[in-house]
C-alpha cells in the first residue's frame, strides 16, 4: 500500500528544518505577558512538530500499515497547524497573522489529499498535491519563525515590507500649503 519511501523523507526533512530553530526561541524576557504567551504556545506548536518528525520517521516505509500509521501522525499535524492558527498574535508579530492562517490551510489540504493518496488504493496525483501543499505549509512556518527570531523573512517569492519610522507625519499635508 505505501510504495513510495520518499514522502516518509521528504516529510522528515521539512519537520527536522522548523524544528532545528525551534528551540531558539527562547530570547530574553518581555515585560509584556501576551508576547510571552504568544512565543510560549509557538514553542509548543515547534515541539510538536519535532514529536510528528519523530514519529514519522519512526514509520517502517515496508510496512503494510506505513500508510495508515503516516495518516494517523498527518491528522493529529494537521490540528495542530489548525490551533497554532487560532491562537492570538500580539501587536508585535502582526504580520505574521495572515501566514499563520495560510499555513494552516495548506495543511488542511495537504492532509485531505494525503487521505486520497492513501486511503484504499494508491493515487500518485494526490500524492504529489499533498506533498506540493505540505511544503508550502512548511514554507509559512518557516517564515513565522524567522518572524519570531527577529529575522527579516527571504527565500523565493519572498517579499517584506517594511514601515520606515521617517515616511510617518505628524503635519497635516493641507496646513503646509502656506496658510
Amino acid at each position: 500500500m505505501f510504495s513510495n519511501k520518499r514522502i516518509i523523507k521528504y516529510l522528515s526533512r521539512a519537520c527536522a528544518l522548523a524544528l532545528l530553530c525551534a528551540f531558539v526561541t527562547a530570547c530574553g524576557k518581555q515585560a509584556d505577558p501576551k508576547l510571552e504567551s504568544y512565543k510560549e504556545s509557538m514553542t509548543e506548536f515547534y515541539n510538536k512538530l519535532s514529536e510528528y518528525d519523530s514519529s514519522i520517521n519512526s514509520i517502517d516505509p515496508d510496512s503494510e500499515t506505513a500508510g495508515d500509521e503516516l495518516l494517523v501522525v498527518l491528522d493529529e499535524m494537521n490540528e495542530t497547524y489548525k490551533n497554532m492558527a487560532a491562537i492570538e498574535i500580539p501587536e508585535e508579530f502582526s504580520g505574521i497573522s495572515d501566514i499563520a492562517v495560510e499555513a494552516a490551510d495548506y495543511m488542511d489540504k495537504a492532509n485531505e489529499f494525503y487521505h486520497q493518496a492513501y486511503d484504499g488504493d494508491f493515487d500518485s496525483d494526490s500524492e504529489m498535491l499533498a506533498s506540493q501543499y505540505y511544503q508550502r505549509a512548511n514554507d509559512r512556518v518557516l517564515i513565522m519563525l524567522q518572524v519570531l527570531h527577529g529575522q527579516v523573512p527571504e527565500g523565493e517569492g519572498i517579499t517584506v515590507e517594511t514601515e520606515s519610522t521617517y515616511e510617518i507625519s505628524t503635519i497635516d499635508d493641507e496646513s503646509t500649503d502656506g496658510e
